[in-house]
Protein backbone atom coordinates (compact mmCIF):
# COMPACT_ATOMS: atom_id res chain seq x y z
CA UNK A 1 0.00 0.00 0.00
CA UNK A 2 1.48 3.07 -1.26
CA UNK A 3 1.72 6.43 0.49
CA UNK A 4 -0.64 8.05 -2.25
CA UNK A 5 -3.27 5.39 -1.79
CA UNK A 6 -3.27 5.79 1.63
CA UNK A 7 -3.70 9.20 1.71
CA UNK A 8 -6.27 8.75 -0.66
CA UNK A 9 -8.56 6.54 1.47
CA UNK A 10 -8.14 8.45 4.46
CA UNK A 11 -9.58 11.16 1.92
CA UNK A 12 -12.40 9.10 1.10
CA UNK A 13 -13.28 8.15 4.76
CA UNK A 14 -13.67 11.44 6.00
CA UNK A 15 -15.69 12.02 2.84
CA UNK A 16 -18.06 9.01 3.74
CA UNK A 17 -18.12 9.99 7.44
CA UNK A 18 -19.05 13.69 6.42
CA UNK A 19 -21.54 12.40 4.24
CA UNK A 20 -23.03 9.51 6.20
CA UNK A 21 -23.54 11.68 9.03
CA UNK A 22 -25.58 14.37 7.22
CA UNK A 23 -27.79 11.91 5.93
CA UNK A 24 -28.38 11.37 9.47
CA UNK A 25 -29.01 15.18 10.46
CA UNK A 26 -31.69 15.17 7.39
CA UNK A 27 -33.31 12.01 9.33
CA UNK A 28 -32.64 13.46 12.38
CA UNK A 29 -34.91 16.67 11.09
CA UNK A 30 -37.66 14.46 9.46
CA UNK A 31 -37.92 12.98 13.57
CA UNK A 32 -38.65 15.88 14.66
CA UNK A 33 -41.05 17.04 12.01
CA UNK A 34 -42.96 14.02 11.86
CA UNK A 35 -44.25 14.89 15.51
CA UNK A 36 -47.41 15.95 13.94
CA UNK A 37 -47.90 14.35 11.32
CA UNK A 38 -51.00 12.59 9.72
CA UNK A 39 -49.34 9.60 9.00
CA UNK A 40 -49.42 7.63 12.37
CA UNK A 41 -45.99 5.20 11.15
CA UNK A 42 -44.02 8.46 11.29
CA UNK A 43 -45.59 9.83 14.45
CA UNK A 44 -44.23 6.45 15.72
CA UNK A 45 -40.98 7.26 14.91
CA UNK A 46 -41.05 10.56 16.05
CA UNK A 47 -42.03 9.42 19.61
CA UNK A 48 -38.79 6.81 18.79
CA UNK A 49 -36.71 9.59 19.11
CA UNK A 50 -39.07 11.26 21.81
CA UNK A 51 -37.08 9.04 24.14
CA UNK A 52 -33.88 10.24 23.60
CA UNK A 53 -35.01 13.52 24.50
CA UNK A 54 -36.42 12.34 27.64
CA UNK A 55 -33.42 9.84 28.47
CA UNK A 56 -31.48 14.33 28.21
CA UNK A 57 -33.77 16.33 29.30
CA UNK A 58 -34.31 20.52 28.71
CA UNK A 59 -32.63 20.62 31.64
CA UNK A 60 -29.36 19.19 30.55
CA UNK A 61 -30.32 16.11 33.41
CA UNK A 62 -29.57 12.40 32.18
CA UNK A 63 -32.57 10.54 33.31
CA UNK A 64 -31.13 7.02 34.04
CA UNK A 65 -34.70 5.17 34.59
CA UNK A 66 -34.96 6.32 30.67
CA UNK A 67 -31.79 4.30 29.26
CA UNK A 68 -33.48 1.13 28.60
CA UNK A 69 -35.71 2.79 26.41
CA UNK A 70 -33.19 5.12 25.07
CA UNK A 71 -31.29 2.15 23.97
CA UNK A 72 -33.86 0.04 21.77
CA UNK A 73 -35.66 3.23 20.92
CA UNK A 74 -32.56 5.64 20.02
CA UNK A 75 -29.26 4.02 20.45
CA UNK A 76 -29.80 0.83 18.04
CA UNK A 77 -32.11 2.79 15.44
CA UNK A 78 -29.29 5.39 15.51
CA UNK A 79 -26.47 2.83 14.43
CA UNK A 80 -28.42 0.76 11.92
CA UNK A 81 -29.64 4.44 10.22
CA UNK A 82 -25.47 5.04 10.41
CA UNK A 83 -24.15 1.57 8.65
CA UNK A 84 -27.07 1.63 6.39
CA UNK A 85 -26.12 5.39 5.57
CA UNK A 86 -22.00 4.38 5.29
CA UNK A 87 -22.32 0.89 3.31
CA UNK A 88 -24.31 3.13 0.40
CA UNK A 89 -21.02 4.57 -0.16
CA UNK A 90 -19.39 1.75 -1.50
CA UNK A 91 -20.70 2.56 -4.61
CA UNK A 92 -18.49 5.51 -5.23
CA UNK A 93 -15.94 4.74 -2.93
CA UNK A 94 -13.38 2.02 -1.96
CA UNK A 95 -14.71 -0.22 0.16
CA UNK A 96 -12.06 -0.31 2.89
CA UNK A 97 -13.14 3.53 3.27
CA UNK A 98 -16.52 2.35 3.82
CA UNK A 99 -15.88 -0.50 5.46
CA UNK A 100 -13.50 1.83 8.64
CA UNK A 101 -16.10 4.54 8.78
CA UNK A 102 -18.91 1.65 9.58
CA UNK A 103 -16.28 0.17 12.01
CA UNK A 104 -15.85 4.27 13.83
CA UNK A 105 -20.00 3.66 13.66
CA UNK A 106 -19.49 0.51 15.85
CA UNK A 107 -16.99 1.59 17.88
CA UNK A 108 -18.88 5.01 18.92
CA UNK A 109 -22.16 2.61 19.24
CA UNK A 110 -20.07 -0.17 21.29
CA UNK A 111 -18.90 2.69 24.25
CA UNK A 112 -22.74 4.65 24.44
CA UNK A 113 -23.88 0.71 24.92
CA UNK A 114 -20.84 0.26 27.45
CA UNK A 115 -21.88 3.84 29.39
CA UNK A 116 -25.61 3.33 29.00
CA UNK A 117 -26.26 6.06 26.47
CA UNK A 118 -23.82 8.69 28.32
CA UNK A 119 -20.76 9.93 26.18
CA UNK A 120 -19.23 13.49 25.47
CA UNK A 121 -22.73 15.07 24.35
CA UNK A 122 -24.82 13.10 26.46
CA UNK A 123 -24.08 13.95 30.21
CA UNK A 124 -25.11 16.25 32.92
CA UNK A 125 -24.44 19.62 32.37
CA UNK A 126 -25.19 22.51 34.60
CA UNK A 127 -23.66 25.40 32.54
CA UNK A 128 -23.54 25.37 28.76
CA UNK A 129 -20.54 27.51 27.56
CA UNK A 130 -21.18 30.34 25.22
CA UNK A 131 -18.72 29.20 22.76
CA UNK A 132 -20.71 26.72 21.42
CA UNK A 133 -18.15 26.28 17.80
CA UNK A 134 -19.93 26.87 14.04
CA UNK A 135 -17.75 24.11 12.02
CA UNK A 136 -17.54 21.19 13.99
CA UNK A 137 -20.39 20.11 16.42
CA UNK A 138 -19.39 20.38 20.40
CA UNK A 139 -20.73 19.30 23.42
CA UNK A 140 -22.41 22.79 23.97
CA UNK A 141 -23.94 22.38 20.39
CA UNK A 142 -25.26 19.35 20.75
CA UNK A 143 -26.56 20.39 24.25
CA UNK A 144 -28.20 23.07 22.74
CA UNK A 145 -30.65 20.36 20.58
CA UNK A 146 -31.65 19.17 24.16
CA UNK A 147 -32.07 22.33 25.07
CA UNK A 148 -33.97 23.45 21.77
CA UNK A 149 -35.61 20.18 20.26
CA UNK A 150 -35.96 22.29 16.82
CA UNK A 151 -32.98 23.46 16.65
CA UNK A 152 -29.28 22.10 16.21
CA UNK A 153 -29.74 19.32 14.50
CA UNK A 154 -26.28 18.80 13.01
CA UNK A 155 -24.39 15.87 14.48
CA UNK A 156 -20.34 16.25 13.45
CA UNK A 157 -20.10 18.79 11.45
CA UNK A 158 -22.74 21.82 11.81
CA UNK A 159 -23.79 21.75 7.39
CA UNK A 160 -27.00 20.82 7.72
CA UNK A 161 -27.69 23.78 10.19
CA UNK A 162 -25.72 26.16 7.91
CA UNK A 163 -27.74 25.32 4.87
CA UNK A 164 -31.32 25.06 6.11
CA UNK A 165 -31.25 28.15 8.75
CA UNK A 166 -31.38 25.81 12.24
CA UNK A 167 -28.90 27.32 13.92
CA UNK A 168 -30.06 29.78 16.23
CA UNK A 169 -33.49 29.29 17.89
CA UNK A 170 -35.92 32.66 17.34
CA UNK A 171 -39.52 31.72 18.04
CA UNK A 172 -40.96 31.74 22.13
CA UNK A 173 -37.78 33.46 22.74
CA UNK A 174 -37.76 36.67 24.69
CA UNK A 175 -35.65 39.34 22.60
CA UNK A 176 -35.18 42.88 24.34
CA UNK A 177 -34.35 45.66 21.80
CA UNK A 178 -32.32 48.89 22.35
CA UNK A 179 -33.13 51.63 19.56
CA UNK A 180 -36.23 50.20 18.05
CA UNK A 181 -37.65 52.97 17.09
CA UNK A 182 -34.81 53.66 14.75
CA UNK A 183 -34.48 52.27 11.14
CA UNK A 184 -32.45 48.75 11.73
CA UNK A 185 -34.09 48.33 15.08
CA UNK A 186 -37.68 48.75 14.06
CA UNK A 187 -36.96 46.68 10.61
CA UNK A 188 -35.04 43.68 13.12
CA UNK A 189 -38.19 43.54 15.56
CA UNK A 190 -40.76 43.55 12.78
CA UNK A 191 -38.64 40.11 11.31
CA UNK A 192 -38.65 38.70 14.70
CA UNK A 193 -41.89 38.76 15.47
CA UNK A 194 -42.94 37.42 12.14
CA UNK A 195 -40.61 34.56 13.37
CA UNK A 196 -41.99 34.31 16.56
CA UNK A 197 -39.63 36.48 18.19
CA UNK A 198 -41.66 38.07 21.79
CA UNK A 199 -40.06 41.26 21.98
CA UNK A 200 -39.67 43.59 24.53
CA UNK A 201 -38.46 47.29 24.05
CA UNK A 202 -35.85 49.64 26.02
CA UNK A 203 -36.25 52.81 25.60
CA UNK A 204 -33.85 55.53 26.99
CA UNK A 205 -34.84 57.78 29.56
CA UNK A 206 -37.99 56.16 30.10
CA UNK A 207 -36.59 52.55 30.86
CA UNK A 208 -32.74 53.39 31.62
CA UNK A 209 -30.61 56.29 31.88
CA UNK A 210 -26.76 56.01 31.64
CA UNK A 211 -25.24 54.88 35.14
CA UNK A 212 -29.17 54.17 36.17
CA UNK A 213 -30.19 50.79 34.62
CA UNK A 214 -32.98 49.52 37.65
CA UNK A 215 -35.56 50.61 36.15
CA UNK A 216 -34.61 47.70 33.35
CA UNK A 217 -34.21 45.29 36.04
CA UNK A 218 -37.41 43.35 35.49
CA UNK A 219 -37.11 43.59 31.57
CA UNK A 220 -33.45 42.09 31.18
CA UNK A 221 -34.77 39.26 33.60
CA UNK A 222 -37.00 38.19 31.34
CA UNK A 223 -34.80 38.39 28.24
CA UNK A 224 -33.27 35.67 26.44
CA UNK A 225 -31.47 38.23 23.79
CA UNK A 226 -30.78 41.65 24.34
CA UNK A 227 -30.25 43.10 20.89
CA UNK A 228 -28.26 46.52 21.34
CA UNK A 229 -29.25 48.67 18.19
CA UNK A 230 -29.06 52.13 19.46
CA UNK A 231 -26.46 54.49 19.08
CA UNK A 232 -25.78 58.35 17.56
CA UNK A 233 -23.60 60.44 15.47
CA UNK A 234 -23.55 63.44 17.26
CA UNK A 235 -21.66 64.78 20.65
CA UNK A 236 -23.58 62.30 22.24
CA UNK A 237 -21.65 59.47 20.64
CA UNK A 238 -19.72 58.03 23.08
CA UNK A 239 -22.67 57.27 25.71
CA UNK A 240 -24.91 55.88 23.10
CA UNK A 241 -22.17 54.16 21.29
CA UNK A 242 -19.51 52.52 23.95
CA UNK A 243 -21.01 53.66 27.52
CA UNK A 244 -24.51 52.09 27.25
CA UNK A 245 -23.54 49.40 25.03
CA UNK A 246 -21.01 47.92 27.78
CA UNK A 247 -23.26 48.61 30.76
CA UNK A 248 -26.20 46.31 29.43
CA UNK A 249 -24.11 43.97 28.59
CA UNK A 250 -22.20 43.50 32.02
CA UNK A 251 -25.71 44.14 33.72
CA UNK A 252 -26.81 41.02 31.26
CA UNK A 253 -23.84 39.14 31.85
CA UNK A 254 -24.96 39.51 35.70
CA UNK A 255 -28.16 38.63 35.80
CA UNK A 256 -27.89 35.45 33.44
CA UNK A 257 -24.78 34.03 35.62
CA UNK A 258 -26.77 31.04 37.05
CA UNK A 259 -28.50 30.33 33.90
CA UNK A 260 -28.29 27.32 32.14
CA UNK A 261 -27.21 28.62 28.61
CA UNK A 262 -25.29 31.79 28.69
CA UNK A 263 -27.06 35.31 27.97
CA UNK A 264 -27.36 35.99 24.46
CA UNK A 265 -26.12 39.40 22.80
CA UNK A 266 -26.68 40.61 19.35
CA UNK A 267 -24.88 44.56 19.03
CA UNK A 268 -24.92 45.99 16.27
CA UNK A 269 -21.29 47.45 15.15
CA UNK A 270 -20.00 49.57 11.86
CA UNK A 271 -17.40 49.49 9.04
CA UNK A 272 -16.11 52.27 10.25
CA UNK A 273 -14.32 50.43 13.09
CA UNK A 274 -12.08 49.63 9.58
CA UNK A 275 -12.02 52.61 7.98
CA UNK A 276 -12.05 54.91 10.89
CA UNK A 277 -12.76 58.52 9.84
CA UNK A 278 -11.15 58.63 7.09
CA UNK A 279 -10.15 62.39 8.06
CA UNK A 280 -13.66 63.66 8.05
CA UNK A 281 -14.04 65.90 10.96
CA UNK A 282 -17.61 64.96 11.26
CA UNK A 283 -16.86 61.21 11.82
CA UNK A 284 -13.77 61.39 14.58
CA UNK A 285 -16.23 61.05 17.70
CA UNK A 286 -18.43 58.49 15.69
CA UNK A 287 -15.45 56.55 14.96
CA UNK A 288 -13.52 56.34 17.66
CA UNK A 289 -16.46 55.36 20.29
CA UNK A 290 -17.10 52.69 17.50
CA UNK A 291 -13.71 51.82 17.48
CA UNK A 292 -13.61 51.71 21.18
CA UNK A 293 -16.47 49.33 21.70
CA UNK A 294 -14.98 46.72 18.77
CA UNK A 295 -12.17 46.48 21.08
CA UNK A 296 -14.09 45.82 24.02
CA UNK A 297 -16.16 43.69 22.23
CA UNK A 298 -13.29 41.21 21.46
CA UNK A 299 -13.54 40.02 25.01
CA UNK A 300 -17.32 39.88 24.89
CA UNK A 301 -17.01 37.37 21.41
CA UNK A 302 -14.88 35.22 23.29
CA UNK A 303 -16.05 34.83 26.84
CA UNK A 304 -17.50 31.94 27.60
CA UNK A 305 -20.06 33.81 29.87
CA UNK A 306 -22.06 35.11 26.70
CA UNK A 307 -22.96 34.04 23.33
CA UNK A 308 -22.36 37.11 21.50
CA UNK A 309 -23.30 38.04 17.87
CA UNK A 310 -21.30 41.12 16.24
CA UNK A 311 -23.18 42.85 13.40
CA UNK A 312 -21.16 45.18 11.58
CA UNK A 313 -23.51 46.49 8.71
CA UNK A 314 -22.24 48.28 5.75
CA UNK A 315 -24.17 52.22 5.80
CA UNK A 316 -27.83 51.84 5.61
CA UNK A 317 -30.29 54.44 5.23
CA UNK A 318 -31.48 55.78 8.64
CA UNK A 319 -32.27 59.24 10.08
CA UNK A 320 -28.47 58.96 10.15
CA UNK A 321 -27.91 59.34 6.54
CA UNK A 322 -28.44 57.47 3.33
CA UNK A 323 -26.77 54.08 2.43
CA UNK A 324 -27.06 52.22 -0.70
CA UNK A 325 -29.65 49.48 1.28
CA UNK A 326 -32.63 50.19 3.28
CA UNK A 327 -32.63 49.04 7.01
CA UNK A 328 -34.91 46.24 6.40
CA UNK A 329 -32.34 44.90 3.65
CA UNK A 330 -29.85 44.98 6.57
CA UNK A 331 -32.08 42.93 9.07
CA UNK A 332 -33.13 40.62 6.80
CA UNK A 333 -29.34 39.83 5.65
CA UNK A 334 -28.54 39.72 9.25
CA UNK A 335 -31.00 37.37 10.57
CA UNK A 336 -30.20 34.98 7.53
CA UNK A 337 -26.73 34.75 8.77
CA UNK A 338 -27.56 34.89 12.75
CA UNK A 339 -30.17 31.62 11.87
CA UNK A 340 -26.76 30.37 9.90
CA UNK A 341 -24.62 30.37 13.58
CA UNK A 342 -22.87 33.67 12.90
CA UNK A 343 -21.30 35.16 15.54
CA UNK A 344 -19.50 37.72 13.50
CA UNK A 345 -22.39 38.83 11.03
CA UNK A 346 -20.96 40.96 7.63
CA UNK A 347 -23.95 42.89 6.51
CA UNK A 348 -22.42 44.08 3.55
CA UNK A 349 -22.07 45.48 0.14
CA UNK A 350 -18.53 46.84 0.54
CA UNK A 351 -16.50 43.52 1.58
CA UNK A 352 -15.38 46.01 4.14
CA UNK A 353 -17.12 44.34 7.12
CA UNK A 354 -15.50 40.61 5.61
CA UNK A 355 -12.04 42.20 6.14
CA UNK A 356 -13.01 43.50 9.40
CA UNK A 357 -13.08 40.28 11.79
CA UNK A 358 -9.01 39.98 11.11
CA UNK A 359 -9.16 43.52 12.71
CA UNK A 360 -11.82 42.53 15.24
CA UNK A 361 -10.74 39.24 16.24
CA UNK A 362 -6.97 38.89 15.52
CA UNK A 363 -5.34 42.59 15.29
CA UNK A 364 -4.37 44.37 18.99
CA UNK A 365 -5.92 47.33 18.91
CA UNK A 366 -3.96 50.67 19.99
CA UNK A 367 -4.11 51.70 23.20
CA UNK A 368 -5.45 55.20 22.01
CA UNK A 369 -8.27 53.08 21.01
CA UNK A 370 -8.47 50.80 23.87
CA UNK A 371 -8.39 53.92 26.47
CA UNK A 372 -9.98 56.61 24.00
CA UNK A 373 -11.81 59.27 26.73
CA UNK A 374 -15.18 58.72 27.42
CA UNK A 375 -17.23 61.94 26.80
CA UNK A 376 -19.89 62.18 29.65
CA UNK A 377 -23.39 62.51 28.33
CA UNK A 378 -27.13 62.32 29.02
CA UNK A 379 -28.14 60.36 25.98
CA UNK A 380 -28.10 57.27 24.59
Amino acid sequence: MNLVYFLGLIFQAALVFTASTLLFDILHFFLHKWENSRFALLREFSRWHDVHHKFLDKEMKVNPSWAKANLWCHLVPEFIVSILGTMVFVMWFDWIAVLFVALIHTGLFALRVKDNGRDINHTDMDRLNGQRGFVFVTPTYHALHHVHPHQFFSSFLSLFDVLFGTNCPIKGRRFLVTGASGAYGQALTQRLEKLGAIIETAKFGEDYEIDHYDRLGEKLQKADVLVLAHGAKTDECWTANYTSFVDLIEKFRVIGKDRLTPPEIWAVGSEIELHGDMGIEALKPYAASKRAFAARAREFYTSPDLTYRHIVPAAFTSRMGKGLMSADVAAALSLFLIKRGFTYVPVTYTTLAVWNYIRFRFIPWPKSVRKAPIISNKSA
